[in-house]
């Protein structure tokens, strides 16, 4: 298996050669503007990972995982609008809207969200571009709620804002690898531990959500907890786990 930093760098090569739309004219600016930035890009290597550990072709999962990453980065664009967080910064530089203007931003993020449709309709399986469909639903109700101050149940909030992105970098990796829906039990606990994981510890850095409501001890204990169950779900599947298992490792213990 490639090493996560060979699959994020496969990753950042495919955003760059991508061919966007030629009706969005100059607004092809502002996506790339967002999309190009220096992300970790998680979700991207962890559904190539699953493909390399699943006995699929990576070159053939690149359109899913750039896809995967530009819902992502619809969702930071929108987020950081005045109307919702007004975040001014992203990634270490201005946010899009302070760049380009409130109008620009919204349109830049649509754009991402319809150009990352584009990418999963690409595939012949019709299951890729559905699951995609319904884990980018699951996470603008999970925004919903946290807008709203729905968040009485923040396990439900983080599993639909944040979980079901992870769940999908999985499952659309499982697609494009053929596993079988029989098999694909324990990759599935998988993907839904390692969101849980990727939650927790973020709560943990930005000192809210959890990490505002619990003891630093307890929550502490639901990332390791997280983690742990995620390896074990790995290791109730046959083959090379190897890059899988580093990615939990630095999503358990990563500090920014």
């Amino acid at each position: 298996m490639r090493p996560a930093e060979e699959l994020r760098a496969a990753v950042e090569a495919y955003l760059r050669s991508l061919t966007l739309a030629s009706e969005l004219g100059q607004l092809e600016e502002a996506l790339r503007y967002s999309f190009e930035s220096k992300g970790k890009r998680v979700r991207p290597v962890l559904c190539l990972a699953v493909v390399e550990a699943a006995g699929g072709d990576m070159e053939q999962a690149l359109p899913a995982a750039a896809a995967l990453e530009l819902v992502h980065t619809f969702s930071l664009v929108h987020d950081d609008l005045p109307a919702m967080d007004d975040d001014p910064e992203r990634r270490g530089r201005p946010s899009s809207h302070v760049e380009f203007g409130d109008g620009v931003a919204l349109l830049a993020g649509d754009a991402l969200l319809v150009e990352a449709l584009r990418l999963a309709l690409s595939y012949e399986d019709p299951g890729i571009a559905r699951e995609l469909v319904e884990a980018t639903l699951g996470m603008i109700g999970g925004q919903y709620r946290d807008i709203t101050g729905d968040d009485d149940d923040l396990a439900e909030l983080h599993r639909l804002k944040t979980g079901k992105l992870f769940a999908a970098s999985v499952g659309l990796g499982l697609r494009v690898a053929g596993v079988s829906e029989r098999n694909r039990a324990h990759w599935r606990g998988f993907g839904a531990e390692i969101g849980l994981l990727f939650q927790v510890v973020d709560d943990i850095l930005d000192e809210d959500g959890l990490a505002s409501r619990l003891p630093a001890a307890e929550v502490r204990r639901l990332a390791d907890d997280a983690a742990n169950r995620a390896r074990a779900e790995l290791d109730a599947i046959p083959g090379d786990m190897s890059v899988l298992r580093e990615l939990v490792d630095g999503i358990a213990f990563r500090t920014a």
